[in-house]
């Protein structure tokens, strides 16, 4: 507080010392100078001891001070809202399974709308919430986001699901993996984000960008030299391997390096004492990265059966 206040600078409340050369301080008492000086010592030590133990029983005695009652951001309480978010796309995925599987009882062929609504939709409050975040934070979008984001992937493991049986649960299964290393390594410090190698990324991001808009306008004219289901990621490259396979492998450790990159602003937001609704924005940044290791890791896993 003294190095706060500029009133408090005075070395009457830094120094006890200082007390002994102050004008009037042995005086004022009516004391001789080693007697004033002797009971002004006691005195203070009397009154730091009884406000040091006070303080120390306020703070065990009181109530931690969490999210809600500090109205500040936390990891925990960004634990819990990110909980909450895959809570609702875990929902909107059964949803999006059963409303794709339910035509093929009745013509064998599972419909496409719960994939083509949950994109468009979870593309659109995406932009919605990235852009109205600087202004405000609305949870009632984010959520939104959620459901829509769960129709497409439940949409889309139904149809891979209906193609290679099995490749949602390993598709899954990886999923979890690479988000608990990832964790495990940012929480053990043995990983942290760098602006070399975050420039690194986004440079890798940019170039990925616009591979994935020419190969989807080559699949959309048909070009010859991308006849597989996937364009140019179902040729052939070195050894054999499929190109789609050897680049979404750098793809996952682009994802797993966002996933770094959502932790660490967590962390700089409750570092700051980021308001506690900013949270919501953490957990949507989280589940916008982690949808996309999901459907990158079951691309691979479809190209690699597909290709067999």
């Amino acid at each position: 507080m003294a190095l706060n206040n500029p009133a408090f600078n005075n070395p009457a409340f830094q120094d006890p010392r200082a007390v002994q050369t102050y004008p009037g301080g042995s005086k004022a008492a009516g004391l001789t100078p080693p007697a004033a000086q002797t009971q002004y010592a006691s005195a203070q030590h009397a009154g730091t001891d009884a406000a040091a133990q006070a303080h120390l029983e306020g703070m065990y005695t009181a109530p931690a001070a969490g999210a809600i009652e500090t109205d500040r951001m936390t990891v925990e309480d960004t634990v819990w809202k990110t909980v909450g978010l895959f809570a609702v796309l875990v929902v909107g995925a059964v949803a999006g399974w059963v409303w794709t599987m339910a035509p093929v009882a009745a013509t064998g062929e599972p419909t496409l709308m719960p994939w083509i609504i949950g994109m468009i939709g979870g593309f659109v409050l995406s932009l919605v919430v990235i852009f109205t975040s600087r202004k405000t934070i609305r949870p009632a979008l984010i959520f939104g986001y959620a459901a829509f984001e769960g129709l497409f992937v439940g949409g889309i493991s139904a149809f891979f699901e209906m193609l290679y049986e099995g490749i949602v649960l390993q598709a899954t299964l990886a999923t979890l993996s690479v988000v608990g290393v990832t964790l495990a390594l940012f929480a053990s410090g043995k990983v942290r984000a760098s602006k070399r190698a975050t420039k690194v990324f986004m440079i890798a991001m940019l170039g990925y960008l616009v591979f994935s808009l020419v190969n989807l306008g080559l699949m959309i004219f048909n070009a010859p030299i991308a006849g597989g289901a996937f364009g140019l990621l179902s040729e052939k490259g070195p050894l054999g391997i499929p190109w789609g396979v050897i680049i979404g492998v750098f793809v996952v450790i682009m994802a797993a390096y966002s996933l770094v990159l959502d932790f660490d602003m967590i962390q700089r937001g409750v570092r700051n004492g980021a308001p506690r609704k900013f949270g919501w924005l953490g957990g949507f940044g989280i589940m916008v990265t982690v949808v996309w290791l999901y459907v990158e890791i079951l691309r691979i896993l479809a190209i690699l059966r597909g290709s067999n």
